[in-house]
């Protein structure tokens, strides 16, 4: 059994026991989450949502992704700048799929 689940502007594919790296949800280490924006739930596709479907995950931790370089240079001018970003993330656990 498998889900389409749209969170933090983005769909993923999830099944049971899966674990995930969403965007950042403001929720603690330990609860639950429950995403009502179905997609899809085994070939049944919604229109734009599936009407009752619901998935459930544990948030397992609160984390953040590796490092991304930003580096700018303008040619000829002695003109660099570097920078860096850490995207925080929110690594969950997917414990239920409620077709409806």
């Amino acid at each position: 059994m498998f889900a389409i689940i749209r969170t933090g502007g983005k769909q993923y594919r999830v099944t049971p026991d899966m674990v995930l790296k969403v965007e950042k949800l403001d929720v603690e280490a330990g609860s639950t989450v429950t995403f009502s924006e179905i997609l899809a739930v085994d070939g049944k596709i919604g229109i734009p949502t599936v009407a009752g479907a619901s998935v459930k995950a544990t948030v397992i931790a609160q984390d953040r992704l590796k490092k991304v370089i930003i580096f700018k240079k303008r040619r000829r001018q002695n003109s660099r700048r570097k920078n860096g970003h850490r995207q925080p993330v929110t690594v969950l656990r997917i414990t239920e799929i409620n077709a409806a």
